[in-house]
């Protein structure tokens, strides 16, 4: 599902189910989850399984997926990548850095947000964008899938920047492909200064989502210097 979001140059494992949960570990990463609770050990577990399969598939000698000071993986010198999980999900991407400069990835249930996070996600014109979608596309939980998009918004933002970017700091305007409703593409201009990516100011990223079965997944592709955006 994942992979059909990004670039032929990605890399994607996905795993479903219990998949990969008793997977072993390095133990760097034995140490990072040691007093996890069980939950929060299989998604740590699962989501490295995925990497590592993502890293012999790309043909790089697999090694421990540490979190840095906040959280975000740190992936082997050239690579860029990113993960994510949720409830009977998870994936992993990776991309050598010279084919883009960061890529961003998330899941999430296809189910409506809970009440009142919305607004704490959704500038007031993305809630009326939003709005006026769900009317024409009821299939589709378009605000779960605001809270996707800038999720990987920030994925693909923070390798580039080293700085955290909030959910108000993006405006993300979705596209829907004709047929059933169920895929597009969305921009998010950010409404900061962008990142530096070989000289050039990025103002906006690009992505991809799909609604399939009980799943939303979106995706952001940073083009590298010399690439079209």
């Amino acid at each position: 599902m994942i992979e059909e979001l990004l670039p032929s140059t990605v890399v994607a494992v996905e795993a479903y189910g219990d998949e990969g949960v008793d997977a072993p570990l390095y133990p760097e990463e034995e140490a990072v989850i040691r007093r996890a609770v069980l939950k929060r050990r299989r998604e740590f577990t699962a989501v490295r399984f995925c990497a590592r399969r993502a890293m012999e598939k790309l043909g790089v000698a697999p090694v421990p997926v540490l979190p840095d000071g906040r959280g975000a993986p740190v992936w082997p010198a050239g690579l860029a990548g990113s993960m994510t999980h949720c409830q009977g999900y998870c994936a992993a991407v990776l991309v050598r850095a010279g084919d883009l400069a960061s890529v961003g990835i998330d899941a999430e249930p296809h189910a409506p947000l809970p009440d009142g996070v919305l607004s704490s996600v959704a500038l007031p014109e993305e809630a009326a964008r939003i709005a006026r979608l769900s009317g024409d596309v009821p299939g589709v939980h378009f605000d779960r899938l605001l809270f996707s998009a800038k999720e990987s918004v920030y994925k693909a933002w923070f390798p580039l920047t080293g700085k955290w970017l909030d959910f108000e700091e993006a405006d993300v305007e979705f596209q829907v492909e004709e047929g059933d409703g169920t895929r597009g593409g969305f921009r998010a201009t950010l409404l900061v200064e962008g990142p530096l990516v070989g000289g050039r100011r990025v103002g906006h990223f690009t992505g991809r989502w799909v609604a399939r079965g009980d799943l939303i997944a979106t995706a952001v592709a940073v083009a590298s210097p010399g690439q079209q955006a």
